[in-house]
């Protein structure tokens, strides 16, 4: 199996920034919960907030690799990744 670049590391991991910034803007309402625009997911907000933290431990984990090193990257998808980092703490945060 081929080594992954950091681009596609964080490429890969931009998946988990598009759920929880949608989450954060959508709340309830986010289909990555199971809701939909006029529905609100039957979900318990604990359960989105599993949701969101689970994606926010991924980011952080890929963040820190280093085999690629995306750790001592400038890229910026990294930034984009370590923003999902903090909108899915804040979320959280917000929501608890």
């Amino acid at each position: 199996m081929a080594e992954q670049t950091v681009a596609e590391c964080l490429t890969a991991a931009e998946d988990s920034v598009t759920l929880i910034n949608d989450i954060n803007t959508n709340g309830k309402k986010s289909t990555y919960v199971g809701g939909t625009a006029e529905k609100d997911t039957d979900m318990e907000q604990a359960d989105i907030n599993a949701c969101v933290q689970r994606n926010v431990d991924h980011l952080e984990l890929i963040l820190e690799y280093t085999e690629p090193n995306v750790k001592g990257s400038s890229s910026s998808k990294k930034t984009t990744c370590s923003g999902g980092v903090t909108t899915g703490k804040a979320y959280i945060s917000a929501n608890s």
